[in-house]
């Protein structure tokens, strides 16, 4: 039974729960894909689908619309899988199990995908809908924006005809995004060696963060728990002597980590030792994260006694040299915009699991200027390469930037006014957005970013509210309206 039924309008969360229904989260869109062409053959839409599995669906003008210049309509298909410790969610199979609860939609345990699903789902409900007014779409469905919108940079944007683009990825009705960051992922691999010692193996657990959106919430002052971890072994390092047995934190080089694990190896009579330590550094914690991570944790459980292999001593402290010494965080403010973060970092993945000769990281680094975030980069490569180790970058995109003559915001802040009977806030962010392509790779390209009201998103507690939902959809169709 359809658990968004009724819930106006109709047609756009009935898109969206069928969305809900289908896997699709970053590199697993083979399927959510193929349901947008089999969408278009059933209304009669010409569509292209590439071998990125992006998809383009176009809809001509409605009737008197003929001469007014096309319109891009913009979001992506895959989603972040996240979901609470515990859940036996599988997200390369199982449906999402949608909540209600007053105003907000969201999934149980998991993350909701509303970022981006409910674009698709705006612009599949326009795209069936004969008796609205608009100039000639382009629905451009992307892949992969999670993971460094690398099906946007996969895209063939030459075949697109619309020089007016409207992407539907931002979080807060009522803010017409103008201008984003840059970005990239910068992987890095260190090779370690190991040994073996005796003696009991104590898990450490860093858990209870807020986590977040590495751009959205970067400037919110939420703990990264994998660098927690990190400041942890080297604490202990001062206490008691112990031997690395594995550390591993975070799932998305975007997702602020919430929780990292690490298995250590002491003496009998160090243990005590390390539990006091959590339990000191825990209170340290709450006290520096008051009200942005109030539920934060740190335990320690005995695990096993025996034989064990372990980093060797020089591997180790690679690794907590890296974890204490790696960018992370707001690493400059905006100059020119105030209150915007300019450049930042996340290390949103560490791992390092006993059975592996190498330690892992993903971070994500995002600038509004192109130079600083190639300096950034440069610094963890540097750092990385100090420690022995080999540095990549995947799904580097350029920034998006402000167009100071922009005739689609000005028409669209004018409808907003109309509307509403306020002023839209018109806003640069830091996050990044498929934008910043498009806007590179199409001349004279004016666009902007808007969309419904979203909480938490990246997290398990991440929820879409339902009215805003609906009032979005009308600003948008007035706005295409308008469009003449």
């Amino acid at each position: 039974m359809s658990i968004l039924a009724g819930i106006k309008p109709e047609r756009v969360f009935y898109y969206f729960e069928k969305i809900c229904q289908i896997p699709h989260g970053s590199g697993n869109t083979k399927q959510i894909s193929d349901y947008l062409v089999d969408f278009s053959k059933a209304h009669n839409l010409s569509y292209i689908q590439d071998g990125s599995n992006n998809v383009i669906i176009r809809k001509a003008a409605s009737s008197g619309y003929e001469d007014a210049g096309g319109v891009i309509l913009q979001g992506h298909c895959d989603m972040v899988c996240e979901k609470k410790a515990g859940s036996a969610h599988d997200f390369e199979k199982d449906p999402l199990q949608l909540e209600v609860d007053g105003d907000f939609i969201s999934a149980k345990d998991t993350t909701l995908g509303g970022d981006d699903g409910i674009a698709v789902a705006y612009m599949l409900a326009i795209l069936e809908d004969d008796t609205l007014v608009h100039p000639a779409l382009e629905c451009v469905i992307t892949t992969d924006e999670e993971i460094g919108l690398l099906g946007a940079n996969a895209l063939d944007a030459s075949v697109l005809k619309g020089r007016r683009l409207i992407n539907l990825d931002s979080e807060e009705e009522g803010s017409i995004w103008v201008s984003c960051a840059g970005g990239m992922t910068a992987n890095c691999t260190i090779p370690v060696t190991r040994s073996k010692v005796e003696g009991i193996c104590l898990e450490v657990m860093i858990d209870g963060l807020s986590g977040g959106h590495s751009g959205a919430e970067i400037d919110k002052n939420r703990a990264n728990s994998n660098l927690l971890m990190g400041r942890f072994l080297y604490g202990l390092g001062q206490c008691v002597p112990y031997a690395l047995k594995s550390a591993e934190g975070g799932q998305k080089d975007n997702a602020i980590p919430r929780l990292s694990k690490a298995l250590v190896v002491v003496e009998e009579e160090d243990m005590e030792a390390v539990i006091s330590h959590a339990s000191q550094l825990e209170l340290k914690l709450k006290k520096e994260f008051k009200n942005t991570d109030d539920g934060i944790r740190l335990t320690v459980n005995k695990k096993d006694t025996g034989e064990f292999y372990v980093l060797s001593p020089v591997s180790r402290e690679k690794l907590t040299f890296f974890l204490m010494n790696v960018a992370n965080g707001i690493q400059k403010m905006s100059g020119s915009i105030a209150g915007l973060v300019e450049t930042s970092c996340n290390l949103g993945i560490f791992s390092m699991p006993s059975d592996e000769e190498s330690m892992f990281a993903s971070l994500s680094v995002r600038s509004s200027v192109g130079s600083a975030k190639k300096a950034l980069g440069d610094r963890i490569c540097y750092l990385t390469e100090f420690l022995g180790g080999d540095y990549s970058v995947k799904g580097d995109y350029p920034a998006w930037e402000y167009r100071e003559n922009s005739p689609l915001r000005d028409r669209m802040v004018k409808v907003y006014e109309e509307m509403y009977r306020k002023e839209p806030e018109v806003v640069a962010i830091h996050a990044g957005l498929e934008c910043g392509l498009f806007y590179d790779r199409l001349d004279q390209l004016d666009c902007v970013s808007i969309g419904p009201d979203m909480k938490d998103i990246h997290t398990s507690e991440e929820k879409l509210s339902i009215s805003s939902t609906a009032s979005v959809y009308k600003y948008l169709l007035k706005v295409l309206a308008e469009l003449k």
